[in-house]
């Protein structure tokens, strides 16, 4: 299975690259993620559980950086064990772009699966990847940028006293 998408991320990109490569920033975005330890040199050690179709399982797996552009781009590979429910690997290259906004993010990811996973059939496995990439990326542009701006509008509205916007909990981190 393969796919690829894009996001404009309201934040420069020294704050993408920051989050991306910290542990705790991918803890919060990687959905039903309970751990992740570890640092970029050695890589990172995860237990994920997650429900595929009636297969309910928890992954434990290591995640590999590699082909470093400091700044700009990276590859992720990684790959977990679920017991009988099966394997899964993969990896996606993500690329950072400057524009007038702030960041452009482009990854392009690739995973196989094995076991009972892989018995599930390719329809309900990609659907599955698609909502998952989804759903990190929609995690990560939050954690770096804030809410969304209905969000923004209706705290900022609350009580008078801080009308600025919200930023991300990643960017209170390191500003």
């Amino acid at each position: 299975m393969q796919m690829s998408d894009t996001r404009e991320i309201k934040a420069p990109p020294s704050e993408v690259w920051a989050a991306i490569l910290n542990p705790d920033v991918l803890k919060e975005c990687i959905p039903g993620c309970t751990e992740v330890t570890g640092n970029r040199d050695d890589g990172f050690e995860a237990v994920v559980t997650q429900k595929v179709g009636p297969v309910k399982a928890t992954f434990k797996g290591v995640v590999a950086l590699s082909d470093i552009t400091e700044g700009e781009a990276v590859t992720i590979s990684g790959e977990g064990k679920g017991g009988p429910a099966g394997f899964a690997k993969g990896g996606a290259v993500v690329r950072l772009e400057p524009i007038a906004e702030g960041t452009r993010l482009s990854y392009e990811v690739e995973a196989n699966v094995g076991g009972k996973l892989a018995q599930l059939g390719s329809r309900i496995i990609d659907g599955f990847a698609k909502k998952m990439a989804d759903e990190f990326f929609n995690r990560f542009q939050t954690a770096v940028e804030g809410p969304a701006e209905p969000d923004v509008v209706a705290e900022a509205a609350g009580d008078g006293e801080d009308d600025a916007p919200k930023k991300g909990w990643f960017k209170r981190l390191i500003t």
